[in-house]
């Protein structure tokens, strides 16, 4: 350890009462000069982490060498008992000050207090340091001590003083204050009811977090805690108890768009480069605090109490550190800024998530860093591929923009972007030789339509990722007689379509709905009691890789915390209402409880039933002797939601993932999150778009677009209810959605074929149409089309085929 380094750990312990007696703890010394004792830290601190950046390059350039020889940092600078002076004492002991809400308080009422040293000037060597004692030295102070901790604390890293920054009282918000008036300094203020959104976001009343988060709970439950956490705005309770007439959830159609420069902080637009030296370690404690919080603040918390930050202040926040972040990945940073980046970028992840599962801003504030200076669709799906390629490199370039952040690209470019990677893909295999189109090279399957999932899963599962090449398929019928007919791309698409409407199915035992109104798919807990259970599943993935890879859609959605796990992302307690509200609400009680907790006889376990047999899980280690208590609840909570929303599913999910990046990179799925890429996969949610539709449609059988029938079938499916639209839709494709870049990407094209049915001439005098009605060949997107000569004829018969399912054929 340098000198350095005890000279600053022995400066701590001793401006304080805890080398004496407990008693005198939690205090610092007499007659203490609190501005000389913060200068003398932060400039001694500073040097230790100079040497300690510079034995960790010494010791990159020895492994280099030397691999042989290698030492850690870590271990050069770990110290035992007796190394530190003190009999029972280790190094890391002597900085327990640091972590101890007292010691940050007692600073801060300093500077409440207009406290003025009696040492202006501190002359260290040759150099004279003048000294003004103000919040943002007390920041300066706490950042040096969380890259200390980082470094010199190989276990728990920074999270002991982590943990008491963010939950004192004020803290976070006096930082933001003063961030703010660094930061936005002549600006108007972003949040303006008149101009943003009305005076708070409103929320769906059916939906609304407050309506089906607080359902159930006491009426004066919580109290204590919110008590607790409004602290951290350093305001009393009663300023915002208006919060509690929001009843609705924020709706992307009541919130308006800003005007288009709202979200351009100036002084960010050149990264860290464009803040001074204590605004970068403001923001570096700021980000490192406020993430940490964000780990355990729930919704109600956030949504409808709204602590520490109103939802105005939040989407500053989220401003701020998108606008930090897209810049300085763009310009590129020195190493110097990297702890600040990875910070900021940390909270920015956790308050885009939240975002996406209960919106709160506006989709502008995401997207305007890169307004104006975005790449093309192709240049960006190149640099994306590079810089995803690099294992571990660090770049300057856009292209850590697009794998850090891909939010900043519309959702529609993303989608290209993910086209654009397929065709790479494709053109990268047939220069090596693997063909994709129909030839030798194509995998011909033989299918029992009675055995489709079982036939599928043998035939194709051990081929991995050569499952990319083109998919012959021969049907054979219940009856054991083979279908007639060749697969051009058609046959594949209904079986793809086919084997994972089986598979999916709940009666199937693979996956099962969450009890949600939208009936999501989540992987059955009692599916690896099954044989071959999670191997199915992994197979089930390749299916799901398939489709993408072809871009075929399939009918159906994913729960939102089954694709977190796929695409790397950890789950949290708020997104177990999208799986289990009745639980969720639950554990909300339980934390927010207004009694003793012993009395609701809680302990760490948790029951499950499978295949008639009863299981408890411990949730920790010796779970069911250990009660849960108001000290420990919060782990209760946490450690439940944990259990349900990651541990639980894991290996379902990761055998899914296995099947899946078979086909599909990882880093092509992480541009999306968990609800596009559900519409990747299925498809948008909007209504479909007749003119779309009908530019991109195919006519065969003699019928074309002037065709009288054809006009009549444009003019009926116009008048048709939205919902009518997507069952004709389904009727035809086997989807209810439309692609997600318009009709121009379905495979198969849309077809309308000409059924001919003559009517007698005396039928046609007397008001008689076609009696046949209109059927589909799913797997070639086809809809087979009766010679209609009246619309309110085909609007019947169309409506009649598209309710009762009839129709259905294979040509």
């Amino acid at each position: 350890m340098p000198c350095v380094g005890w000279a600053l750990a022995n400066i701590m312990y001793l401006a304080t009462w805890s080398h004496t007696s407990a008693t005198d703890s939690g205090k610092f010394v007499e007659d203490l000069d609190h501005s000389a004792y913060l200068h003398v830290v932060i400039i001694l601190a500073d040097k230790l982490l100079a040497s300690l950046e510079n034995f960790e390059q010494m010791t990159r350039k020895t492994e280099e060498t030397q691999v042989d020889n290698y030492t850690s940092a870590v271990s050069v600078f770990e110290m035992d008992e007796t190394n530190c002076g003190f009999s029972k004492l280790s190094y890391m002991d002597l900085f327990k000050p640091v972590y101890q809400q007292w010691h940050l308080k007692k600073l801060l009422d300093f500077v409440k207090e207009g406290f003025v040293c009696g040492t202006d000037d501190l002359s260290i060597g040759n150099q004279t340091y003048s000294w003004n004692y103000r919040l943002l030295d007390i920041a300066y102070y706490y950042s040096c001590m969380l890259r200390l901790f980082s470094a010199l604390n190989p276990v728990l890293k920074s999270l002991p003083v982590l943990n008491m920054l963010s939950f004192t009282p004020g803290f976070l918000f006096s930082l933001w204050e003063e961030l703010e008036k660094s930061l936005f300094r002549g600006k108007k203020q972003i949040a303006n009811s008149t101009s943003f959104c009305a005076s708070r976001v409103s929320r769906d009343k059916s939906e609304g977090v407050s309506g089906r988060r607080q359902k159930g709970l006491n009426k004066d439950a919580g109290n204590k805690w919110i008590n607790v956490l409004q602290k951290f705005t350093g305001k009393s309770p009663a300023e915002d108890d208006y919060v509690d007439s929001v009843t609705s959830q924020s709706n992307l159609k009541q919130i308006e768009e800003p005007p288009s420069d709202e979200w351009d902080i100036e002084p960010l637009r050149r990264g860290p480069e464009g803040i001074s030296k204590d605004i970068y370690h403001v923001l570096l404690l700021f980000c490192s605090s406020y993430s940490h919080l964000l780990l355990v603040l729930d919704d109600i918390e956030f949504y409808d109490k709204q602590v520490p930050f109103k939802l105005e202040q939040q989407r500053k926040i989220a401003s701020v550190l998108n606008t930090f972040a897209y810049n300085s990945l763009s310009l590129g940073i020195s190493s110097q800024y990297r702890a600040l980046l990875d910070s900021a970028v940390r909270c920015l992840h956790l308050l885009y998530e939240r975002d996406c599962r209960h919106q709160f801003c506006h989709p502008s504030l995401w997207l305007s860093p890169g307004k104006s200076n975005r790449m093309t669709i192709a240049v960006a799906a190149r640099t994306h591929e590079v810089f995803s390629a690099a294992d571990g490199a660090t770049s300057s370039s856009v292209g850590s923009v697009i794998t850090t952040m891909p939010h900043v690209f519309p959702f529609e470019e993303r989608v290209r972007m993910f086209r654009e990677f397929i065709s790479m893909d494709k053109v990268s295999r047939r220069l090596a030789g693997e063909g994709t189109g129909p030839g030798s090279r194509s995998i011909e399957i033989v299918i029992r339509r009675d055995r489709i999932f079982e036939d599928g899963m043998q035939q194709l599962n051990s081929l991995g990722s050569k499952l990319k090449s083109a998919i012959h398929v021969s049907f054979v019928s219940e009856s054991g007689l083979p279908e007639a007919g060749l697969d051009y791309g058609g046959l594949s698409k209904e079986f793809l379509t086919d084997i994972s409407k089986a598979a999916f199915s709940p009666e199937y035992g693979l996956f099962s709905q969450t009890p949600t109104s939208d009936r999501l798919l989540i992987p059955n807990a009692t599916a690896r009691f099954l044989d071959n259970g999670i191997l199915m599943v992994e197979f089930l993935g390749r299916i799901v890789g398939k489709a993408l890879y072809e871009g075929i859609l399939l009918d159906f959605y994913f729960s939102h915390v089954f694709v977190q796990k796929l695409l790397g992302r950890y789950s949290y307690v708020d997104e177990l209402f999208t799986l289990d509200p009745e639980l969720h609400r639950n554990l909300m009680y339980v934390k927010h409880y207004d009694g003793d907790v012993k009395d609701l006889c809680l302990d760490f376990t948790v029951t499950e039933e499978s295949l008639g047999k009863r299981h408890i899980i411990e949730l920790k280690p010796g779970g069911k002797d250990i009660c849960v208590t108001n000290e420990n609840r919060l782990q209760y909570v946490y450690a439940m939601a944990d259990y349900k929303l990651n541990r639980q599913i894991l290996p379902f999910s990761n055998a899914f993932y296995r099947g899946l990046t078979d086909l599909i990179s990882p880093s092509w799925l992480k541009l999306f999150n968990s609800s596009e890429f559900n519409q990747l996969l299925s498809g948008g949610d909007h209504d479909i778009d007749v003119d779309d539709l009908r530019k991109n449609t195919q006519y065969t059988g003699g019928y074309s677009d002037g065709s009288r029938t054809v006009k009549l079938f444009w003019e009926v499916f116009a008048g048709l209810e939205p919902s009518e639209r997507c069952m004709l839709l389904k009727f035809v494709t086997s989807c209810s959605r439309a692609p997600l870049l318009g009709f121009k990407h379905l495979h198969p094209a849309f077809t309308i074929h000409k059924v001919v049915c003559d009517v007698p001439l005396w039928a046609s005098f007397g008001g008689h149409d076609v009696d046949r009605l209109p059927s589909a060949s799913t797997c070639y997107n086809t809809l087979k089309l009766p010679t209609y000569k009246r619309a309110s004829t085909l609007r019947a018969k169309l409506l009649y085929a598209i309710n009762s399912n009839a129709g259905f054929e294979l040509s």
